[in-house]
């Protein structure tokens, strides 16, 4: 019986791993490469914003004039985008306490993203998405342990 929980258990961690793996490869298709985020022409310049919520503000307050889409986007999308990341290094690094590591390798993800636009001159290298990414990764981490606990209290009661 045993056997076959540690069985489940490296099977369920190797799926995680391909999908952590194709996860980062598409964060890096949308953040780079998807037309649907006007990618597929740079910038003759790089754009940098080095004000923290300068970006963030500019959205609110002129999110009248645009799309709910815009705003929600760039809101609340750099959360949601990130999450899947901090919830899936615990499993991947195989350690269940991993808060620290999930925070700041989801930080050294964006910035390699964030360079990444700025040395192919598409969208914005900017602080605002570090924080919020940085954010999403910890939040992803934060359901990672409330899911986890869940599955634990579960099987004690099981037994």
């Amino acid at each position: 019986m045993v056997l076959v929980t540690i069985e489940k258990k490296k099977m369920a961690r190797g799926g995680v791993k391909i999908l952590f793996y194709l996860y980062i490869i598409v964060i890096f298709y949308f953040v780079l490469l998807s037309e649907r985020y006007g990618r597929n022409t740079g910038y003759t310049t790089s754009h940098v914003n080095l004000v923290v919520f300068q970006e963030i503000k500019r959205f609110w307050t002129y999110r009248h004039l645009l799309s709910a889409e815009a705003v929600i986007t760039n809101v609340f999308g750099n959360i949601f985008a990130f999450s899947p990341f901090g919830f899936m290094i615990p499993v991947v690094i195989e350690r269940r306490k991993a808060l620290f590591l999930s925070v700041f390798a989801t930080f050294i993800f964006s910035l390699v993203i964030e360079t990444s636009q700025l040395f192919m001159r598409v969208g914005v290298f900017d602080v605002d998405d570090l924080l919020m990414n940085t954010i999403g990764g910890f939040l992803g981490y934060l359901v990672y342990r409330i899911l986890l606990a869940g599955y634990d209290r579960y099987r004690r009661k099981k037994r």
